[in-house]
């Protein structure tokens, strides 16, 4: 998938004599949408402008000059440290309080290998975006990690990745609502455990999947399902291919049929697979035997993988909220009015664009408990 036309179509999941996807436009730098008022967002300060931008300024502070250290490993602090040999400090501390809010957001672009994906920044920037401005998280409380970064702990290695994780679930509490997002290379690899109903475990691969390893699901599921305690709702949204069980929760809902059924493990010996008392909900591209798309069939600038851009615009088209249902019901009709479009198409170069098999995926929802996605509305 080496070629640039925007009008070819990309899959996530094609690693040359790998089965992994290919997809996405990479930026040779960070910008986001501002409704038209400005072309540059900085990750950690959230500046517009690149004059008022803290990354990388000194701050005078009494007779001593700080510098903006984006190093916490905290990942929720802007830190000065000083020029001088003196100790680090934080000043100001934007977290004045315990905020119930917290997100990691993993976009992988691979940009130095041919499998390299050309959208995953995008995607990035995009649920950034809905986070802050529709579900009014802090951006503070926003931990974002792609190649992009200048820190090297928010490049998305499998330790880096695991890391943020452990953090984003990490004391968890009652009323918390936590996110996980990412958009990058999904596989399958066979089942060892026995713990699968198709017999294969599916993976997420980070930057330096060829060296370290992929991040697999029963890793995701003992990490952040697990922990979570009652009163705690994680949201995983997973823009790859091969995703539909990536968190190994107990129920996958049937679309078609409108049921949940039964995902349990079918092995003899007892598996863990559920929370700690909270509630574990995962939105995947596609199920686990599909591969996931991007396309730029739907303007813009760049491409965009299918899953993002379509909750994304779903969920801001509907601002007083949308079930769980009918944001699938959205998501299932665009596609297949894509697909329609594309069937009866007879220009060549439109062709291209809205070839048939361009968007050959249907989105699934697995949860850790059954709930009514009729009446459940679709918050994070």
């Amino acid at each position: 998938m080496e070629a640039t036309s925007k009008y070819r179509r990309y899959k996530k999941c094609d690693l040359s004599s790998t089965n992994i996807c290919s997809s996405h436009q990479h930026s040779g730098e960070t910008k986001a949408s501002c409704k038209g008022c400005c072309s540059f967002l900085c990750n950690v300060c959230n500046s517009t402008s690149r004059e008022n931008c803290l990354v990388g300024s000194v701050k005078k502070i009494g007779t001593k000059l700080f510098k903006l250290d984006n190093s916490n490993k905290n990942g929720n602090l802007l830190g000065w440290s000083s020029s001088s040999s003196s100790p680090s400090v934080f000043f100001p501390s934007p977290l004045p309080r315990r905020y119930n809010k917290r997100a990691v957001l993993c976009g992988v672009s691979y940009a130095k290998r041919k499998f390299r994906l050309k959208g995953t920044i995008n995607d990035t920037i995009n649920m950034k975006e809905l986070l802050v401005k529709t579900f009014k998280f802090p951006i503070e409380c926003i931990r974002v990690l792609t190649e992009q970064e200048q820190n090297a702990n928010l490049i998305p290695t499998k330790h880096n990745i695991m890391e943020s994780l452990r953090w984003l679930v990490k004391d968890c509490e009652a009323g918390d609502s936590l996110v996980f997002y990412f958009s990058g290379h999904g596989l399958q690899q066979p089942d060892f455990k026995e713990d699968e109903i198709d017999g294969f475990d599916e993976t997420l691969c980070p930057v330096d999947f060829i060296k370290e390893g992929m991040i697999h699901d029963n890793d995701l599921n003992s990490t952040i399902v697990w922990p979570l305690k009652k009163g705690v709702t994680l949201h995983a949204i997973v823009d790859a291919c091969h995703s539909g069980t990536i968190l190994d929760l107990l129920h996958v809902y049937n679309y078609e049929r409108g049921i949940w059924e039964d995902n349990k493990p079918p092995s003899k010996e007892p598996m863990r697979k559920h929370t700690s008392g909270g509630l574990a909900i995962c939105l995947s591209a596609c199920e686990d035997s599909q591969m996931a798309t991007d396309s730029a069939v739907f303007g813009g600038k760049g491409m965009n993988g299918v899953l993002t851009y379509l909750l994304t615009k779903t969920i801001r088209e509907n601002p007083t909220g949308i079930t769980y249902r009918g944001l699938l019901a959205k998501m299932h009709d665009e596609i297949k009015k894509i697909n329609r479009r594309s069937r009866s198409c007879n220009n060549r170069i439109l062709h291209h664009i809205f070839h048939s098999k361009i968007i050959a995926q249907d989105p699934l929802l697995s949860s850790s408990e059954k709930f009514d996605v009729s009446t459940r509305v679709f918050a994070l």
